[in-house]
Formats: structure tokens, C-alpha cells, sequence
């Protein structure tokens, strides 16, 4: 039996999936709206997808999974993003990295427990002349060193 939470996902991605029909070139525009509304995609609204386009639920994951736009785990509401690129790493943002984990007491790809803030890394942000870069939401710090990064979440961790 659905609670209260499964019943919403499941109603506003019936929602969602009535602005498009059932045709399977749809998934990933749906899959980007459902993106979009919850920062990640629910199993549940996955389910709903799969019954909608008649795609299989494995099928829907595997696009979910392959693409890393999509993500299946909530993201915290700063999500901070470490570029591994050729430009950055060799710059130190390996250094970043690890000054990040330390300081959010998360891994990549986790979320801390009050929900606050989420831990990525990437290959390239586009701004390699910047190197090395981390980006909170889509704000870009360039020329990062690890107290720059100190000083971003420190910002960050003062908010609401």
C-alpha cells in the first residue's frame, strides 16, 4: 500500500508524462522533467515511466544510470562538484577533492545527513582556462585552491 509520499511521486509523474505521448522517443525528455522537479529520478516515477512508455523498468534504469545528468539519489541542496579533468587534475583538484570529502564528512556521490549539501565530481565544466574548478549548483569557482573551497562552503554552511 502506497504512503502519502509514493502516492504524490506517483501522481505528479502521471503528471508529467500527460504532456507527452507514450512514444518511447520521449523517455529522455521526460526523464529530464522528472530531473528536474524532484533533483533526482524516484524508482517510483521509473515505475510510472516504464507502464507509460512500456519500456521496461531495467531498461529506464540503464538509460538513468548511463547518463550523468540523471541520478537516482537525492542531491543535497548545495551540490558541490570537484572537475577531475585532464586541466583541473593536473592542477590539483584532486587535492580539492579530497579537502571536500574531509570538510562535508561525505564520499562522492553521497549526501550529508541534513540533506545540505552533496558531493560529485566530473570531468569537465567547460572552463579549463579557469582550472582547477569546483562548481556549488551551477555557480563556477575558478583558480581553486583548498582553502578557496574552505571559504565557499564555509559560505554555504552559514545559509538558512
Amino acid at each position: 500500500m502506497p504512503n502519502c509520499v509514493d502516492k504524490k511521486i506517483i501522481k505528479e509523474t502521471q503528471e508529467i508524462l500527460s504532456k507527452f505521448t507514450n512514444s518511447k522517443d520521449n523517455l529522455i525528455i521526460i526523464l529530464e522533467e522528472v530531473q528536474k522537479k524532484y533533483g533526482y529520478i524516484p524508482q517510483l516515477a521509473q515505475v510510472e515511466i516504464s507502464e507509460y512508455l512500456n519500456i521496461p523498468v531495467a531498461e529506464i534504469y540503464g538509460v538513468v544510470t548511463f547518463y550523468s545528468r540523471f541520478t537516482t539519489k537525492p542531491k543535497g541542496k548545495y551540490n558541490v562538484s570537484v572537475c577531475l579533468g585532464t586541466a583541473c587534475f593536473v592542477k590539483g583538484s584532486k587535492e580539492i577533492l579530497e579537502r571536500a570529502k574531509q570538510k562535508l564528512g561525505i564520499e562522492e556521490g553521497e549526501t550529508s545527513k541534513d540533506g545540505k549539501f552533496s558531493l560529485d565530481s566530473t570531468r569537465c565544466v567547460g572552463a579549463c582556462g579557469l582550472a582547477p574548478v569546483f562548481t556549488v549548483n551551477n555557480e563556477v569557482y575558478g583558480k581553486a585552491t583548498v582553502k578557496k573551497l574552505d571559504e565557499v562552503i564555509d559560505e554555504y554552511m552559514k545559509k538558512d
